[in-house]
């Protein structure tokens, strides 16, 4: 199952805590960029036809119904076995919805973060929680009942307590899909160089520690199990039948096609991207968008491994067709009981999920000559 990732990278505000390639950009700007975008697209020469159709960000839902067809004519397919729009909570009204409904998004993605007032403010976000429960009830008026709500443990004052006033909202809102992510902190967000450079701007001095952002973590993970939103990936629970159809595919090594800024293909041999600079991006479709541009012929056995393990599924692998170096980075892994593995199948342990990151170096630059 092939698909197509699509960027808008553009929001009202810039929260403190986003690492992403996104931020606020002027009108004609964005209009430059919507017209780059749409010739990238027009002069695909389409390898499949997708199923999928993924538009991230930013924030594509503040995209008028316009400028979204404009570009959406330009992906082949339609109606897609999954299209789905991110959004942010307060974007959305009841023409909107049907508009989209009408152009075949079939699933949205809020970016919610918390429930909490006190946390939201801190990181820029607008919304309440209300507005967030007035936002499901249009989505599912308008017949979009496959929707995600977005969390993030270990915001800026986020507290057990806290925690789970945001998870009794989920509850509340019975969403298909969840998500939650741990805080992410690196120099690419104003919050992670804050709290890098021990500073107290945007509640850096008031992130919990570690324990306490997985303590939350690992809350959510039996909360959300017990409402039938089991963990299929490291950051994704969902109803049966409702994980993303999209997602899996960068997760179980499928051809996808991304087009906008930091957007990134894949055709199972050579990965590529494109600039992370809206400026460098309309220059980059300028020159044709030159696919060798950050080309590079991916690994097969990282690949399956930095990929196949974030499931909690795991992954299928025959022991005996493994080479001997990777056979014994498994066993310590195992040994450490941060892996387990009978011979046909590799898992993360809930410990291993912890720090799979520290994990997947073990895989990197492995010789398997066996594979």
């Amino acid at each position: 199952m092939a698909g197509v990732y699509i960027s808008w990278p553009f929001c009202a505000q810039k929260c403190t805590y986003c690492n992403f390639a996104s931020g606020v950009e002027k009108p004609e700007i964005q209009a430059s960029y919507l017209d780059a975008l749409r010739t990238h697209l027009a002069r695909q020469d389409w390898p499949f036809v997708p199923e999928t159709v993924y538009f991230g960000g930013g924030t594509p839902s503040l995209l008028t119904v316009e400028d979204l067809a404009r570009i959406v004519e330009k992906i082949p397919g339609s109606p897609w076995r999954e299209f789905t729009l991110e959004a942010a909570p307060g974007s959305l009204n009841t023409q909107l919805t049907a508009e989209w409904a009408r152009l075949g998004v079939n699933r949205v993605s809020l970016g919610v973060q918390s429930f909490v007032e006190k946390e939201l403010r801190q990181t820029g976000r607008r919304h309440s929680a209300q507005t967030v429960a007035d936002d499901c009830e249009m989505l599912r008026d308008a017949g979009i009942c496959n929707f995600n709500l977005d969390l993030i443990a270990g915001l800026p004052f986020q507290t057990a307590e806290s925690w789970e006033e945001s998870l009794a909202w989920v509850e509340r809102l019975q969403p298909r899909h969840v998500s939650v992510y741990m805080l992410e902190v690196d120099e690419d967000s104003r919050l992670g160089l804050e709290i890098l450079g021990q500073g107290g701007r945007y509640g850096a001095s008031a992130v919990a520690p570690d324990e306490g952002i997985v303590a939350n973590y690992e809350r959510a993970v039996a909360f959300l199990a017990s409402l039938g939103l089991p963990r299929y990936e490291i950051s994704n629970f969902a109803q049966s039948g409702f994980a993303s159809a999209h997602n899996l595919k960068y997760w179980r090594m499928e051809p996808y096609l991304g087009f906008g800024v930091d957007a990134h293909s894949f055709d199972g041999a050579m990965r590529w991207g494109s600039p992370e600079q809206v400026r460098d991006y309309v220059a980059y479709v300028d020159r044709g968008a030159p696919r060798e541009v950050g080309a590079e012929t991916v690994r097969p056995i990282e690949e399956r491994f930095l990929t196949g393990l974030r499931l909690d599924e795991g992954l299928a692998t025959d022991r005996d067709a493994l080479s001997p170096a990777l056979r014994s980075r498994i066993d310590d892994a195992v040994k450490h009981k941060l892996l387990v593995w009978n011979g046909k199948r590799l898992r993360f342990t809930p410990q291993g999920i912890l720090v799979s990151n520290e994990v997947f170096e073990r895989f990197l630059g492995v010789d398997d000559a066996n594979s």
